[in-house]
């Protein structure tokens, strides 16, 4: 979780919400990432996503089943949905989001019925510290 907030306070100083995602495979790691949509002009540029885009191209498979996710928010639903696509054995995330939040918030997508793979997930890693980034953040934009 540590590098997962070192890419968050890059994301942060980049002007981009404080984001940071590391996929690792047996310990190692396999791809890390801020939060990008706007450096990259590009909605769908979580830091989330683009981990898991890094890691399948470094592993040259689509299905990480044996990797984890490490990343400092609960993931949308998107992130969530891609989560599941690409068989991430486990989530670990760090601050809650019960505006945006998609797996204990929102519509809980691991929960559904129409979910095809459900990683473990554990919540609350780093949520300290993950947390008072993202309020810091938002409170220098208001």
């Amino acid at each position: 979780m540590r590098l997962a907030l070192s890419a968050a306070r890059e994301a942060a100083a980049a002007g981009e919400v404080p984001v940071g995602a590391v996929v690792t495979l047996a310990g190692e790691v396999m791809a890390t990432s801020a939060n990008a949509p706007r450096a990259l002009n590009d909605p769908t540029a979580h830091a989330e996503m683009l981990a898991i885009r890094a890691a399948a191209e470094v592993l040259g498979r689509e299905r990480l089943e044996d990797c984890d996710l490490w990343v400092t928010l609960e993931p949308c639903a998107m992130c969530a949905g891609a989560i599941s696509h690409a068989r991430i054995a486990r989530l670990y995330y760090g601050a809650s989001d019960a505006k945006g939040g998609a797996v204990e918030h929102g519509p809980r997508f691991f929960a559904q019925p129409t979910c095809h793979h459900r990683p473990e997930v554990y919540a609350g890693i780093g949520a300290g510290a993950a947390g008072a980034m993202l309020r810091e953040f938002f409170a220098a934009r208001r």
